[in-house]
């Protein structure tokens, strides 16, 4: 039976109960549910003819037999007494699962897709720009998103739903995790939409810390994407990319009946997609900075004024230290909305017990003290302040503690060992990640990584987050010291929209106060591809590939690199000047190469030739960079 058909009809049975839908007059359709009916009879012989396969109770069994086991040929039945936990999300991905296993007349599925990768090429269709930013973060349309709560039928479920709304430039990502942790630590059902992935589109959805599974993903996706489908016209349209991943996290959280939603607003404020949310429980605003300047504007006023689009009427909001405009701004927004504004300062170290936060910097500090005014208001808004003990205000309840020290996010001052090259030398070329891409950001990156790498000493156990669990951990190192050096290299790319001139400047000179200087700089291209998800969202490697914006970064770090001559010893190592010939171009301290795994090849091939070297690479400059190492790196 087609997957197309199986959609149709549950749609039907989604607004019509258990009726038979009136399609199936159609005598070719109405045949091919009997086909179907005849293969699944041997596994449900309680089904007495082809309408009742719309039946509330048989779909449900399905999608228990379904879910149970990814192998086709084994079917679980469960028993009865579960069968009513299992919303109607579980009842579609049912019917979608078998059609998709079973194929047309029993033989396997013609396409190649997997129903995953089916799914991702559906949402691809959905990114109409091939910029990271289109007109839907300006405001276009944006009272479309109310008539697609309307059909999704989510207005009531969002009203219901205890949010934790978080904007701001800096740290967003951070402090939604801290808060997210903590409050699952305190023993409620938690849900957490974050933007970017870096990986897998899956990450942006989480549900007591862990990614969206695949089954419940295809589910919940397809149910919104089918329903939108068939109600959106000309005057209405489908709904772009970004908005429609915060109605699919809406609808996940809804359906999962979460007891707290953590919401990231993903750029802006006043018109992120997040913002239909009309009575959240608390606001957040994190560091603010200069960024998306050409949407949210070229002043820190201008830019918090978009942010401080998610305050809501006498709802507390809590902020950062801010610079003085753009504090300004939100005192006076928040004036405006009688929201009782409060400033947190950074956590107190002492706090945590001797323990060490669950995300490496110190900035996080301040990110932590943010989600504890968060985390702390939420639990006295929603009746649970008991629960936590926070009377004491010289110390923190045993959950946060627990919380702020197991929260794990990837791509922010993340450390990750090699893993393609031997075991025992997976620690001669390390990445340090951090996706850092303001002037603000790179600062506290190379802070960051200029103490990381005189605290990865090879006589010590190396602490480090692990990208595939929710809780922090130690990764036992093993290095040889002997007489070996360690060399630091720089591999970056950012947006075109960012200023090289004022990210690459505050980099080098926070790296050099520290003590530390690349002696090389690597810029690659962008892998990803802005119009697809996924797998295929891997772009081919092309010869022909344009590299004018990696040029035009090698020349301000040589810019750079000539003014600091003075000031910088000479850094150039005769162990990079190697095999230059795989680089598009090469100067004495950089090097544009065609593409990352090209990169990435050079290398690896750095560290079989030079055994006394260890290579510590420092990615930044953006997620998306993060995020592509990650892939390649974890292959």
């Amino acid at each position: 039976m087609s997957l197309e058909l199986i959609r149709d009809f549950t749609h039907c049975f989604l607004s019509s109960s258990v009726q038979q839908p009136r399609f199936t007059k159609n005598p070719n359709k109405w045949n091919q549910i009997k086909r179907y009916h005849k293969k699944i009879t041997p596994f449900y012989p309680s089904i007495s003819n082809p309408s009742s396969i719309f039946s509330h109770s048989t779909l449900t069994h399905l999608s228990l037999c379904l879910l149970s086991s990814r192998n086709q040929s084994s079917i679980y039945f469960a028993n009865s007494h579960t069968l009513s936990a299992f919303s109607v999300s579980f009842r579609i991905q049912a019917l979608i699962v078998m059609a998709e296993q079973e194929g047309g007349n029993g033989s396997p599925k013609a396409s190649s897709l997997t129903p995953y990768e089916e799914a991702l090429d559906a949402l691809s269709s959905l990114i109409t720009r091939r910029t990271r930013a289109d007109s839907s973060n300006m405001g276009d349309q944006f009272s479309h998103l109310f008539e697609y709560l309307k059909m999704l039928d989510l207005e009531e479920a969002i009203s219901n739903m205890k949010i934790i709304h978080v904007a701001g430039t800096k740290g967003k990502g951070s402090t939604c995790t801290f808060a997210e942790s903590i409050l699952r630590n305190c023993g409620f059902r938690t849900g957490l939409f974050t933007s970017p992935h870096l990986i897998d589109i899956r990450e942006r959805f989480r549900l007591d810390g862990m990614e969206i599974c695949k089954e419940k993903f295809l589910a919940y996706f397809w149910w919104c994407y089918d329903r939108l489908k068939e109600k959106t016209d000309d005057n209405i349209p489908m709904p772009p990319y970004f908005r429609f991943l915060a109605l699919l996290a809406f609808k996940i959280f809804a359906a999962e009946q979460v007891d707290v939603a953590i919401m990231e607003v993903r750029l802006g404020g006043k018109y992120d997609a997040t913002n239909v949310v009309r009575e959240p429980v608390v606001c957040g605003i994190t560091s603010l900075g200069y960024d998306h300047m050409e949407i949210l504007g070229n002043t820190l006023g201008e830019i918090a004024g978009e942010k401080a689009g998610i305050f809501k009427d006498q709802i507390p909001a809590f902020t950062v230290p801010q610079p003085d405009e753009a504090m300004r701004v939100l005192e006076e927004k928040a004036s405006q909305l009688n929201v009782p504004l409060q400033v947190v300062t950074p956590l107190e170290p002492s706090l945590l017990n001797g323990l060490r936060l669950g995300l490496e910097g110190e900035h996080q500090y301040l990110n932590a003290g943010l989600a504890v005014a968060l985390c702390s208001t939420w639990l006295k808004r929603t009746g649970h302040l008991g629960d936590a003990n926070l009377e004491q205000s010289n110390t923190l309840p045993e959950q946060f503690v627990k919380g702020l020290t197991s929260a794990s996010l990837q791509g922010r001052a993340q450390i990750v060992p090699d893993q393609l090259i031997n075991n025992d030398r997976s620690n001669d070329l390390v990445f340090f990640l951090d996706g850092a891409h303001s002037p603000e950001s790179m600062e506290i990156c190379a802070r960051w990584f200029s103490l990381a790498i005189k605290e990865y000493n090879p006589d010590q156990t190396l602490f480090t987050q692990q990208p595939d669990s929710s809780k922090f951990s130690l990764e036992v190192v093993k290095m040889h010291h002997g007489d070996r050096k360690s060399t630091q290299i720089l591999l970056f790319n950012c947006l075109t929209v960012r200023d090289p001139d004022l990210l690459l400047p505050r980099l080098m000179k926070t790296c050099a106060d520290h003590g530390v200087y690349f002696k090389k700089a690597l810029f690659v291209p962008s892998v990803s591809v802005y119009n697809k998800v996924g797998s295929q969202a891997m772009a081919p490697i092309d010869s022909n590939v344009d590299l004018s914006w990696q040029l035009t970064l090698q020349r301000v770090w040589e810019n750079l690199m000539q003014v600091n001559k003075g000031k910088i010893t000479d850094v150039a190592s005769e162990e990079l000047k190697e095999d230059m010939e795989m680089s598009a171009s090469n100067c004495e301290h950089s090097a544009v190469f065609p593409s990352l795994p090209v990169a990435l090849k050079w290398l690896r091939d750095r560290v079989q030739q030079n055994q006394s070297v260890r290579f510590q690479v420092l990615v930044t400059g953006s997620l998306h960079l993060v995020g592509d190492v990650l892939k390649l790196v974890k292959k």
